[in-house]
């Protein structure tokens, strides 16, 4: 595997077209890296696959690539999505991070009755998310959808996509976390009988969905419950579980 430096960026790449990058990339590529002209470094933005290029200009501030040849072919991710209510900043960051390296094409941050922040910086996941697939060979960014309530996000679902909701709650009044009658079966074992297709994983805040939530996602034509196993996970240990049940069993982990 190659160690030169790796770039996302948002302009075409052709042979020959030269890119200047942002000076945040430029003092990165420059000053920490260490890199002057006639290194070479990998491009990609998502269309074009990736690119070998060549710094021909450099500066404490400016930083000018050509890109010379394509090393690798566009290839996507599979077809997940990961919704999530978003938690305290560093695990929200965690989320985003994880999530993006382990190849989910869509993020999506909900609102929930027990939601603990309401509040996101875009600008931040994007470039958490921007760093995290520069430095796992993954050749695209996820999008990142902006902040809804979870109840419009149900009316407007799409019914060809199954929403695996990670329910750690049963259906005991008065137990704790609602007991063992109704728990979701595990999740491994509903993917090793699911057929393979787009799919959305939902995982809920610290405090659990609401019954008035679970209630409506169990209702929900498209959702399928599932559990994450007998001990009850944080949300970002729950997104990384999740995800990586998923791409075992059906994603693009398999042989």
């Amino acid at each position: 595997m190659s160690t030169d430096p790796r770039l996302y960026v948002t302009q075409n790449l052709q042979s020959g077209q030269a890119i200047a990058l942002p000076k945040e990339d430029a003092h990165y590529l420059i000053n920490v890296m260490r890199r002057g002209e006639g290194d070479t470094v990998r491009l990609f933005n998502g269309r074009d696959g990736e690119w070998r290029a060549r710094l021909v200009e450099a500066s404490r501030k400016t930083a000018v690539l050509e890109p010379v040849e394509q090393t690798r072919e566009q290839i996507g991710v599979p077809d997940l999505w990961l919704l999530f209510a978003p938690v305290k900043r560093q695990k929200t960051d965690l989320i985003v991070e994880k999530a993006t390296e382990l190849g989910v094409a869509r993020i999506a941050p909900v609102v929930t009755a027990r939601t603990q922040s309401d509040r996101i910086k875009p600008e931040r996941l994007q470039l958490i998310a921007k760093e995290a697939a520069e430095q796992t060979e993954r050749l695209d960014l996820p999008e990142l959808a902006g902040l809804e309530k979870l109840d419009r996000v149900l009316d407007g679902w799409d019914a060809s996509r199954t929403l695996i909701f990670c329910d750690e709650a049963g259906d005991e009044t008065g137990q704790p976390w609602g007991g063992a009658r109704g728990r979701g079966r595990p999740m491994s074992d509903t993917l090793a009988d699911a057929e393979a297709g787009p799919a959305a994983i939902l995982i809920g805040p610290e405090g659990g969905f609401s019954e008035a939530e679970r209630q409506r996602l169990r209702d929900h034509d498209a959702v399928i419950a599932v559990t994450l196993g007998p001990r009850i996970l944080r949300a970002e240990t729950a997104a990384v579980a999740a995800l990586v049940l998923w791409q075992s069993l059906q994603g693009d982990w398999r042989s």
